[in-house]
């Protein structure tokens, strides 16, 4: 495989378009044939406020780029500046044309081109070796998140991508760590798990649930790699199977990623939901919210849920313009949730503002949204009421 090979449904995230290192390294193929790929994602020390310039690093290669664009402009006869440079003639008055040295592909002063190799299918080993290996720097290497994930996906298979809204999720996380620390959070739609990894940095257990066989199976795999940072945490991170379109949870003990009804128990004590750029469906974001009702009514307790989403504009042939309609879809079903009455809760909706510090290194674009949801049960506020002493 030397390149990835686009079909008409493929989708392929901005984040790994667009990452900062520029590198993606393929590892092995999973279960269903796709190339898995390792990207590394470097949590900053310093709080990056959202709306400072680039860092001096892309700046620097930014300006590089533009400045031997113009010089070679300015060799070809082009305008440069407020000059232009004079074409270069021979001897007879025909215009002499300099050919650029090509690269000796031989030598060791050649180009390095770079062909995707498949390690393994299944290594343990390998994983065993990254683990330990700290190619970045042991200075660092604490702040390094490496994530396995596929690139250039189906429809179907896009939760096998990194997606900016887990990111901007990720950085609402550490901004405000204290929200979390020592909470039950339950992830729905984890995807890769990244979102899952930062917030068991803070939490007390996480439960990183999604669909698929394969899909889990990356982000057990993802805990595996970053060891380094959630074992000094604490925190305990479980990955699960949660499918929306289903009213009950897996718990029969000889499938993997299956719930025990211990963990089922213990999702009572759940503070705190979050997902991350999971409404791109109509189908599956009307599953979403009935499993949000369905979960938050049977809370003992209020529960706050915070959705990441990245509207997304499309032309459309049936309307002939550009619209969003899995972004309007998203805001139907908020407005219908904070508008329901069954008697069991009541739920608070609000849009949060996306000022908060940057940790990651993403292009945090103005589509993305970051929204709040309260979710209070009835008898909760009831049994509040009733034991509040009353004033005099």
């Amino acid at each position: 495989m030397e390149q990835i090979t686009f079909h008409h449904d493929t989708v392929l995230s901005d984040v790994h378009m667009l990452h900062p290192s520029g590198h993606h390294f393929m590892t092995h193929l999973n279960s269903v044939g796709q190339p898995v790929f390792m990207s590394r994602f470097k949590i900053l020390t310093e709080r990056r406020d959202s709306n400072d310039p680039e860092d001096k690093r892309e700046r620097e290669l930014r300006e590089t780029s533009e400045t031997d664009i113009k010089a070679a402009r300015g060799r070809d006869g082009e305008e440069y500046g407020d000059r232009k440079a004079e074409p270069l003639l021979d001897v007879d008055g025909d215009l002499d044309i300099i050919h650029r040295p090509r690269p000796n592909t031989v030598g060791d002063g050649g180009r390095d081109w770079t062909h995707p190799v498949i390690l393994k299918q299944n290594s343990t080993v390998l994983e065993q070796e990254e683990y330990d290996m700290d190619e970045e720097g042991c200075h660092w290497f604490k702040d390094i998140i490496r994530i396995e994930h596929t690139m250039a996906t189906p429809l179907e298979d896009v939760g096998k991508q990194v997606w900016r809204g887990a990111l901007l999720l990720a950085d609402f996380i550490l901004s405000d760590p204290d929200m979390f620390r020592g909470a039950t959070v339950l992830e729905l739609g984890a995807g890769t798990g990244l979102t899952s990894i930062i917030m068991t940095t803070v939490a007390k257990t996480v439960y990183c649930t999604d669909v698929g066989e394969d899909l889990l199976s990356m982000c057990k795999r993802n805990i595996a790699l970053n060891k380094h940072i959630l074992e000094p945490a604490g925190g305990e991170m479980k990955v699960r199977q949660l499918d929306w379109l289903q009213d009950d949870f897996c718990t029969d003990p000889t499938m993997e990623f299956s719930w025990t009804n211990e963990e089922v128990a213990d999702l009572n004590n759940t503070s705190f939901i979050i997902a991350a750029d999971v409404c791109y469906d109509d189908d599956l974001t009307d599953g979403l919210f009935r499993t949000l009702c369905r979960l938050c009514s049977n809370f003992p307790r209020i529960c706050t849920i915070f959705i990441s989403m990245e509207k997304r504009m499309n032309f459309t042939l049936r309307h002939m313009d550009v619209s969003c309609e899995a972004y309007d879809h998203f805001i139907h079903c908020m407005c219908q949730l904070q508008e329901m009455v069954d008697g069991r809760c009541r739920f608070r909706v609000e849009q949060l503002p996306s000022n908060f510090g940057q940790f990651l290194l993403y292009e945090r674009v103005e589509q993305l949204e970051l929204w709040k949801v309260t979710a209070t049960p009835l008898l909760f506020e009831q049994t509040r009421s009733d034991t509040e002493p009353f004033s005099s």
